[in-house]
């Protein structure tokens, strides 16, 4: 891979920079050794060093020779971390969510608002963050009397009633940041005989602080100088435009422009990082390809596979946890056996059992689950939750794997679950609840960041993710910005924390006014390179969405052009598929239901599917309710309602009111149904209990009796056995059988049953399974507006004779070879599970 010009723009503002620094050492005869040069950010250092020793290539070495010695190239917290021996107090701000978030809780807690403290929390550490750099901005001896003058201040105009606490808030962020000692402190001290300071978009508030103390020692230096060509001048014939479709296109489209520069030789690629989910999208295509990729701004850490795999434990360790979320620790979990797993899942979907709590006893996992759950679920300090959660990890196998993992170090470092860090929070005697120990690691996992490390010697890689603001100083061959939206790329960027503009001026934070300056700046700079993809989506979640203002910018000044999709086209040979024919004459079936049958009936190759083959899909465990579970319900409250009122007849609507009330809470709670859940439900249950009432006492009036309800029969037909649960068997006035199913469909479905009788397979299989030849059947529509009404079958015998015919004739096709071709239509296809195994959308129908 070729490597980008010697004579590169960066390089010579490189030189250009070096050059003043030599100047101003030697007019103030100032030895390297005691200069400081002040860098915007890390990335920097290394490419200072290199343009320090490019510019004494040759020189002949001397006594005081500047081959010699470098400058110190420091940027201002590695600076500090060169001084070392910091120390922060108990109540100092630390800039690390897992320590702040508990003094934020503890400060709200004497100050007055302990009611207050878990709500309040992270809203105070979010204000004492963004008010962190500008306190250590101010020298230890002067930063407590900076805090007090500000305080009157900063509450201006909030001593209205229903802003105590947002003024409360403030004031404790201000003392908090004000009473704080940092480990920048100690550069207040630091004298070099140079400090220069390499400016970068914007002012860091340090930095001015430095030049403040040290006056006539500081040189500001900047990289760009200002007759730089930006803007329009600098983009004209460097710039592609590319508007994507969507997030997944601008993903694809940003991936092949990468390659793209690479493949002609430009190397190293910028990907700017303006959305993190969609740049992790595109890193995954680089890698696909087998780029080399040095990422600088890294990721949250609750986003990583380690992070997830432990919040898992804690969720399932909540006393009110679902199977679900039990079964995906689990999952990830490796001493438990897989294979056990798999079994109990299947186990639990079979039994709908959505809550943990309703796993039976004596199940496979349930006790040794359940003890390591025990550990995890009562209040205790925060020390003791973290040697706990250190235990069951490492109980439940799941140590080894975040030890052995670069982003599981991080959780466990994040998390203090090392061997005795822990003891870092020995001070915190407050109990947690498992709920709030659940909040504080989602918490400091959601602050934290993971970066991949990269040696600071290794090579930078073929493409650099980074973000905009620092593409300043590097030597880069080509840059692709993608996420250029209205969204991702606002030309007047939204301040950080709750402070108010007024608020804002007065504390010295930079206004919205200062950061649209110094986003300008940047996407100014970038525009600079001598290749610039410009990518952005034009819709995201249905909704339109606009290019960034930038971006327009450009368009109306007929800067940059549209760019083809830089995606290669292939050539690829139509293959359409046809319908499937398979044979089932191999996998021969001995028990047959209705359900069963009509598959057959609709489709053979769905039976052949999922019948023969098995191949059923998963219910799933934690689903809202919906008409179906109704269904079920309904079925389960008339069962009981009838089988009490066998037992106590009550022939009065009072009693029987209050019967089925009984047995509508029984099955409600034998289904394990809760009140909210079943709320939308509950809400129509009065009519549908009139209704079915009022059609009862017509029904018994014309002689008919109830016998049983949900009955399981099984009859021999050949070398096959008819089985199935019907709905409700009665006794007519002449002593024959009616076999009922229950319905609560439209009414004009259950008539459409009726009208098309031969088609129809439910009630004749019910008949069949009776084997009576003096019966009736019928449907029994369970409506919510239209009440309860009767849909009877007629001549039930002759259509059973006639269904038995059939389930013959097709048996005996089957096992002769006949094909199983995907013949469904209609809504046999549009609810139909095998659908995505027949294939039907992509057939050749020509």
């Amino acid at each position: 891979m070729a490597e980008i010009a010697k004579n590169h723009p960066v390089d010579q503002a490189w030189d250009r920079v070096m050059g003043q620094i030599r100047a101003e050492m030697a007019a103030r005869g100032v030895h390297a050794s005691r200069t400081v040069v002040l860098l915007p950010y890390a990335q920097l250092m290394q490419q200072a060093r290199s343009a320090w020793l490019r510019a004494l290539e040759g020189a002949t070495p001397g006594v005081n020779s500047p081959a010699h010695f470098l400058p110190r190239f420091e940027t201002s917290m590695n600076w500090t971390r060169s001084l070392g021996g910091f120390e922060p107090g108990p109540d100092d701000l630390q800039l690390d969510c897992a320590r702040d978030v508990l003094t934020a809780a503890s400060l709200l807690a004497r100050a007055g608002l302990a009611p207050y403290q878990n709500l309040l929390a992270a809203r105070l550490m979010e204000a004492a963050w963004s008010l962190a750099r500008l306190a250590a901005s101010v020298a230890p001896t002067a930063r407590a009397q900076w805090g007090l003058r500000l305080d009157s201040l900063l509450v201006s105009g909030l001593d209205a009633p229903v802003l105590a606490l947002e003024a409360a808030l403030a004031r404790v962020a201000l003392a908090w940041v004000a009473s704080s000692s940092y480990p920048s402190d100690r550069l207040f001290a630091a004298r070099p005989d140079l400090l220069v300071v390499l400016q970068g978009f914007q002012s860091e508030p340090l930095a001015l602080a430095l030049q403040h103390g040290l006056g006539e020692r500081v040189v500001v230096l900047a990289l760009q100088q200002e007759d730089t060509p930006t803007g329009a001048a600098a983009g004209a014939d460097t710039v592609a435009l590319h508007a994507a479709q969507d997030a997944e296109d601008e993903a694809q489209r940003a991936a092949a422009c990468v390659l793209a520069h690479l493949a002609a030789g430009r190397s190293p690629v910028a990907l700017v990082a303006q959305d993190r989910v969609l740049t992790r999208r595109v890193r995954a295509m680089l890698e696909e390809r087998g780029v080399a990729v040095r990422d600088e701004t890294g990721w949250t850490l609750s986003t990583t596979r380690a992070a997830a795999a432990l919040m898992s434990l804690l969720r399932a360790s909540a006393w009110d946890a679902s199977t679900d979320g039990v079964l995906d620790w689990l999952k990830n979990a490796p001493a438990f056996d897989p294979q056990l797993v798999t079994q109990a899942e299947a186990s639990w979907r079979r039994g709908a059992v959505r809550e943990w709590r309703a796993v039976p006893l004596g199940d496979a996992l349930q006790r040794p689950v359940q003890a390591l759950r025990d550990s995890l679920q009562s209040g205790r300090p925060l020390a003791r939750w973290l040697v706990d959660l250190r235990a069951v990890l490492q109980s439940a196998g799941q140590w080894t794997g975040l030890m052995q993992d670069a982003a599981g170090q991080a959780v466990l470092q994040a998390l203090r679950l090392h061997e005795g860090a822990h003891t870092e929070f020995a001070d915190v005697a407050v109990s947690m609840s498992q709920s709030e120990f659940t909040a504080w690691v989602s918490q400091s996992l959601e602050a934290a960041s993971f970066l991949p490390e990269h040696p600071e010697n290794s090579a930078p890689g073929q493409v650099v993710i980074l973000p905009l603001s620092q593409l300043l100083g590097r030597p880069l061959a080509a840059v692709v910005l993608p996420g250029c939206d209205d969204v991702r790329l606002p030309m007047s960027p939204e301040p950080t924390g709750p402070w108010t503009p007024a608020q804002r001026e007065l504390l010295g934070l930079p206004a919205r006014a200062q950061l649209a300056a110094a986003s300008r700046a940047a996407w100014q700079y970038a525009l600079q390179f001598p290749h610039v993809d410009v990518l952005w989506r034009q819709s995201e979640g249905g909704e339109h969405l606009m290019a960034s203002g930038f971006v327009q910018e450009l368009q109306l000044g007929q800067i940059g052009a549209m760019a083809a999709d830089p995606r290669p086209l292939r050539a690829l040979t139509a293959k359409p598929g046809a319908m499937p024919s398979p044979r089932g004459d191999a996998l021969a079936l001995t028990r047959l239901s209705s359900t069963a049958y009509e598959d057959l009936r609709r489709c053979p190759y769905r039976f052949f599917a999922l019948r023969q083959l098995k191949l059923q899909e998963s219910d799933e465990l934690d689903t809202e309710l919906g008409k179906r579970d109704f269904g079920n319900w309904l079925h389960t409250v008339l069962k009981l309602f009838h089988e009490a009122l066998n037992e106590s007849p009550a022939p009065d609507f009072v009693g029987r009111l209050a019967m089925i009330n009984a047995a509508a809470e029984q099955a409600t709670l034998a289904l394990g149904l809760s009140s909210s859940e079943f709320l939308p439900f509950a809400a129509a249950w009065p009519r549908v209990r009139a209704g079915y009432l009022e059609w009862l006492a017509g029904h018994e009036a014309s002689g008919a009796s109830f016998v049983a309800a949900e009955r399981w029969r099984e009859t021999a037909l050949g070398h096959l056995t008819l089985v199935g649960k019907i709905d409700r068997i009665d006794r007519l006035q002449d002593g024959s059988a009616l076999v009922i199913d229950y319905k609560t469909e439209p009414r004009a479905s259950t008539a459409q049953r009726i009208k098309d009788a031969p088609e129809d397979t439910q009630l004749a299989f019910y008949a069949a399974l009776l084997g009576d030849d003096t019966l009736a059947a019928a449907y029994v529509n369970v409506g919510e507006k239209d009440g309860t009404k009767t849909y009877e079958q007629s001549d039930v015998v002759a259509l059973r004779d006639l269904l038995l015919a059939g389930i013959a004739t097709d048996m005996a096709r089957i096992a002769d070879g006949a094909a199983m071709a995907a013949m469904g239509e209609g809504k046999a296809c549009e609810f139909c599970a095998a659908r995505g195994l027949c294939r039907k959308d992509f057939w050749d129908v020509a």
